[in-house]
């Protein structure tokens, strides 16, 4: 009778073990594939928030540069976060219509006047 009650909890708790390394190990391989894809010339986070350009790289280390003429050696495992360029040129540039949409203001809505 013991073991009926038992057994289900060993189930749960065995995937719940499960789940929680499967999400770890994932989490792991990601920041694996940051560290293999750093080039030079990446805008990069650092785990205490510093914001910084590569301007070096070796097996255990990156030098960044966070600030003109201010470079900065740190161990890859601080890097957080590569910053993506969400910026398009021809977003920016969109053609404009000759006519503008826009209204023209006559008079302003805080003037006070004496009734």
């Amino acid at each position: 009778m013991d073991l009926v009650i038992f057994l289900p909890l060993l189930i749960i708790m065995g995937a719940f073990m499960y789940f929680a390394s499967r999400r770890q190990k994932k989490a792991m391989q990601a920041t694996i594939d940051l560290h293999n894809s750093l080039q030079i010339g990446d805008l990069i986070h650092t785990t205490s928030g510093l914001q910084g350009t590569i301007v070096g790289i070796t097996d255990d280390t990156v030098d960044l540069e966070i600030a003109p003429g201010v470079t900065t050696t740190w161990m890859k495992l601080a890097v957080r976060d590569k910053i993506e360029d969400d910026f398009d040129e021809d977003d920016e540039y969109e053609d404009v219509d000759e006519e503008s949409t826009a209204t023209e203001v006559t008079e302003s809505p805080n003037t006070k006047t004496d009734s």
